[in-house]
């Protein structure tokens, strides 16, 4: 989302952002979004979502880190400890947000969902879990022009990581945490221009669904004639 951001000139620091999911990939995307100056509003588990308006930062952070991670717990006591509202059996993309990360299941965005994201002021989504989004609510996202993550593009870090592991493993070495940030971050930065390389439609707009559908037809095509398939 930083990339995202910076390509027409913006940046995470003193957006507000609602995030969904409180397993791994949710937490670190809280985690992240917090250094980089942002406020994060919502964090959810099957049972439904916490809105929290001060912000999911700091202690708060770390008591949800050991509540879903060490204790199992449900995201319902994280309500009970800082006061804030709990909103059982919903899903967060009613509240009022400059930024979108779903990061918890398959299809959890509807078209509805999606329009009310819009409805409500949101400058960009990146996606965090496999095709969070419902065919009909990515469609309203790009018909709004706005900024608009797909999974196989934004949520390529996990591939990414797993990489980096093997690569650890099969050369018997181990990097630090900030050598695999530094490496990831080169990474997301690569799929970052191809996506803007092939889906500039001008005007500032940038459509990232086709420059990511592009960009993974160019890298197969490019490959079978390597391997002389073509």
């Amino acid at each position: 989302m930083e990339n995202m951001l910076g390509a027409r000139g913006d940046s995470p620091e003193g957006k507000t952002a609602v995030v969904s999911g409180s397993g791994n990939v949710a937490l670190y995307t809280i985690e992240k979004l917090n250094q980089l100056g942002a406020k994060v509003l919502t964090a959810s588990d099957s049972g439904g979502f916490i809105h929290d308006p001060d912000g999911i930062g700091g202690e708060k952070l770390e008591y949800l880190k050991d509540l879903k991670e060490v204790r199992r717990g449900r995201i319902s006591e994280y309500a009970e400890k800082f006061g804030c509202t709990y909103h059982e059996g919903e899903r967060p993309w009613n509240v009022p947000c400059d930024l979108a990360f779903p990061c918890a299941t398959q299809n959890e965005i509807n078209a509805e969902e999606a329009k009310a994201l819009i409805a409500n002021g949101v400058m960009g989504i990146a996606e965090g879990a496999n095709m969070p989004t419902e065919l009909d609510g990515v469609h309203a996202f790009m018909n709004a022009k706005v900024i608009y993550g797909p999974s196989k593009a934004s949520n390529a870090g996990g591939v990414a990581v797993s990489g980096l592991e093997q690569s650890q493993n099969s050369l018997r070495i181990s990097w630090s945490g900030d050598e695999v940030d530094a490496r990831l971050k080169d990474i997301m930065k690569s799929i970052h221009e191809k996506c803007v390389a092939y889906g500039d439609e001008g005007g500032g707009y940038i459509n990232y669904v086709n420059g990511a559908n592009i960009a993974g037809f160019v890298k197969v095509a490019d490959a079978m004639v390597a391997y002389g398939a073509v």
